[in-house]
């Protein structure tokens, strides 16, 4: 039974805007929550453009918040966890933080120790950044009231050199929640040519973001090929085949089936942390590429997206120093990271998907959370 169907005569409230806490300088940080009417509540804060909760009922219509995170501002502004974050101007790894573009060398900070890497847009990516946000305007209530969306749009203007990228690139991040449905768009523009790679990096537990592990999970993936990855996490090469491999989630699986298999490649992240390689690439429009299971609540996530790449990270160096807002330490394991993304490490890899973008051109990119559960009476 979809959640949209529980209470469909109800159109989604307005965006409500609140103070989530202050930075140093006494600047607020405000919070968005968005309402689909239909029993699911989503919360976004302007720093970094995050996604703080999603709260999702289970079979018996108990919401429950699902995505991990901090209980307060400040767990916000030690960066290391990404919990929800928007992260950019480039998403994952780039091998030594650097690359050429246009027969110009250009440097990132290294912010993936102590590995070489510049991770998630060097040491102060968009995760750390204020964002501007405006309620997204919703049409009249029709005879589809409940179709109505609550969203919010958050923008940020990164100049050139900012981190070591060129050019002055203009982002936006749009949540938009629909009966069942969190549809997360990202647009930028640039005044030079750069790379661009933006992503969510929330993590799930459709248990409850204070329940153990997701190793109960079960996850399918539309991916016949991943990247295996090297001592710094970076591509071996291209793609391979996952059959035969604990990586195979083309038919369902739970996620600790084999995470603690005697595989190279899961000792070397510790779990999973690697690139999966859609089926289909780049799409004009979402296509649905993951789905993730909770058998004991019901709870069950569809992830559909424009992009080729997923990274899936299974919370390995999380270590219980983190408290979520259940007031339970996240160990390993505490949730899944889904990132609907171009592959790591792309401006070193013209064999890669490209993340160009020049004057002129719009970069474009939809992800797409769809929430379902069965009824009562349903396994």
């Amino acid at each position: 039974m979809l959640f949209s169907d529980r209470s469909a005569h109800r159109p989604p409230p307005a965006p409500l805007r609140d103070v989530f806490g202050t930075l140093p300088d006494g600047a607020p940080v405000h919070r968005w929550t968005l309402d689909d009417g239909a029993g699911i509540t989503a919360a976004v804060l302007t720093h970094g453009a995050t996604l703080q909760a999603l709260r999702v009922p289970d079979r018996d219509g108990r919401p429950l918040n699902v995505v991990l995170g901090h209980p307060t501002l400040p767990g916000y502004l030690r960066r290391g966890a990404f919990f929800g974050a928007t992260v950019g101007r480039y998403a994952n790894r780039i091998a030594d933080g650097r690359f050429r573009l246009d027969g110009r060398l250009r440097t990132v900070p290294l912010s993936d120790r102590p590995r070489r890497n510049a991770l998630h847009g060097g040491t102060h990516g968009f995760d750390t950044r204020m964002w501007q946000a405006e309620p997204v305007p919703v049409p009249a209530p029709g005879p589809g009231a409940a179709r109505g969306a609550s969203g919010v749009e958050l923008t940020l203007v990164s100049p050139d050199g900012d981190q070591g990228f060129p050019g002055a690139l203009r982002v936006s991040v749009r949540y938009l929640l629909t009966p069942g449905r969190l549809s997360i768009e990202y647009r930028a523009t640039a005044d030079a040519p750069t790379v661009v790679n933006l992503t969510n990096h929330s993590y799930f537990n459709l248990a409850g973001e204070g329940a153990a592990t997701v190793l109960d999970h079960e996850l399918t993936l539309a991916a016949t090929h991943y990247l295996p990855v090297d001592r710094q996490l970076q591509p071996l090469g291209g793609p391979e085949p996952v059959h035969g491999t604990p990586f195979d989630f083309t038919e369902p699986h739970l996620l600790g089936a084999r995470i603690r298999a005697a595989d190279p490649q899961l000792r070397v992240a510790g779990g999973y942390d690697h690139c999966w390689c859609l089926d289909g690439g780049v799409t004009a429009g979402p296509r649905p590429v993951a789905k993730l299971r909770h058998p004991a609540s019901g709870r069950q996530l569809t992830l559909s997206t424009t992009e080729p790449g997923l990274q899936l990270y299974t919370g390995n160096s999380l270590d219980g120093s983190l408290t979520g807002p259940a007031g339970r330490p996240y160990g390993p394991h505490a949730g899944i990271a889904l990132e609907t993304q171009h592959y790591p490490d792309s401006p070193n890899r013209p064999h890669f998907p490209s993340t160009e973008l020049r004057p002129g051109q719009e970069y474009r990119s939809t992800t797409v959370l769809h929430f379902a559960a069965p009824g009562p009476a349903e396994g």
